[in-house]
């Protein structure tokens, strides 16, 4: 099913399908396969339960801005990490006595836009499986901060828990194997979710006017070529109370969003090849660097609305980057929509960047972790009792 394609980027389509076939080729060459869809589900399953738990996810080569809002389609491909600094559980239970949907959400029942988001794809699967049983949902994020931070990547784990669980209640556990499926269901939630789904270092396939089936995640680290690689996570709240949302729909109007566009087939190839190659210190300062660009299409899409979504700390903090590199401290940071901070760098240097980040500004935390896999179903008493 071909996807959307606004009117002021049609321009770009036609580049934008060039970047996804040379990257889908360069995947052939690194024997990076994508699934097949599934042909055939059958009747799903009106009283399914399932349970499962998802990593969030750290932008290398990031995005903003949705081509299509229906299906969560991106204007351009990308990469992420995903960390283990969280975790979201999420149970599923079908139930045909059950006169309505409902969502528990952290302890809370939730009826608002978070709730409309989750239905939307259990819809989604309710037709997949020709199920008309409603459906109640209980998730919790975990994280290991006592600070709660914007930009944690928590929505895109909410996404690929939700979609696993979901689709291994209404179709069973085996369903979970073709990432390429499930990773494009998560993507109904969140879009970021999808490289979730997928875990490690994942690419998130897209463009504008892409099909449905076409827009999903292929994790790239499949022979552990990145073992070594240690994230530090700062957790930071967002004084100005930003929204990913809001920064979707702003960023494609920047003056600078086409280019871009134009240059992320590139920094795809790149990123890849570095990934196979063990290159660590490339792939983290390919999420430097883009980092910077996203805040620079945010801050400059509105002449009388401008969003600047890093706070103040995260000015002393990239200097620091710069301080410890000068010194032979292999470190680099990322942010994604927020002012939380993750620093990518290798095991043995761990202690110095936590050390140097503390001196910096005491009052900050400091988690420190590893890149985290892919989402999974769960025991169902142990998703119970995490989620009581």
């Amino acid at each position: 099913m071909a996807t959307k394609i606004p009117t002021n980027f049609t321009d770009m389509v036609t580049t934008m399908q060039t970047a996804d076939e040379t990257i889908r080729t360069h995947l052939a060459a690194l024997e990076l396969p994508i699934q097949d869809w599934p042909v055939a589900l059958g009747q799903g399953n009106a009283n399914g339960t399932a349970a499962a738990r998802a990593y969030p996810m750290q932008g290398i080569l990031k995005y903003h801005g949705m081509s299509d809002w229906d299906y969560r389609i991106a204007y351009l491909p990308s990469i992420s990490l995903n960390s283990d600094a969280a975790e979201t559980i999420t149970l599923v239970e079908f139930d045909p006595t059950l006169t309505e949907d409902s969502l528990l959400f952290n302890g809370q029942q939730d009826t608002g836009r978070p709730f409309e988001r989750v239905q939307s794809m259990l819809n989604t699967v309710r037709a997949l499986g020709n199920i008309t049983s409603h459906c109640r949902v209980t998730t919790r994020n975990i994280t290991r901060a006592n600070i709660t931070g914007k930009g944690l990547g928590t929505s895109a784990s909410g996404g690929a828990a939700l979609a696993t669980a979901a689709l291994a209640a209404a179709f069973g556990p085996e369903i979970i194997q073709n990432t390429r499926f499930v990773s494009a269901i998560a993507r109904m939630l969140a879009g970021s979710a999808c490289r979730s789904v997928a875990g490690g270092f994942s690419l998130w396939l897209s463009y504008p006017g892409c099909d449905h089936t076409d827009s999903s995640a292929v994790r790239l680290d499949q022979h552990n070529e990145l073992a070594d690689v240690r994230l530090l996570t700062v957790p930071m709240p967002s004084r100005i109370g930003l929204h990913t949302e809001m920064a979707h729909r702003d960023a494609p109007e920047s003056s600078f969003y086409k280019e871009w566009m134009r240059q992320r087939a590139n920094d795809v190839v790149e990123c890849m090849d570095a990934v196979r190659a063990g290159d660590w210190e490339t792939v983290a300062a390919l999420a430097e660097l883009d980092s910077i660009r996203l805040h620079g299409v945010t801050m400059s899409a509105s002449r009388g609305h401008k969003i600047y979504g890093w706070e103040p700390e995260n000015i002393e903090l990239f200097r620091m980057c710069n301080d410890l590199r000068a010194a032979n401290i292999p470190v680099y940071f990322s942010t994604d929509t927020g002012p939380t901070m993750v620093f990518i760098t290798h095991k043995n240097y761990v202690d110095q960047v936590a050390a140097k980040i503390r001196s910096v500004n005491p009052a900050l935390e400091v988690v420190p972790g590893q890149v985290g896999g892919p989402s999974a179903v769960m025991d169902i008493a142990e998703a119970r009792a995490l989620l009581a």
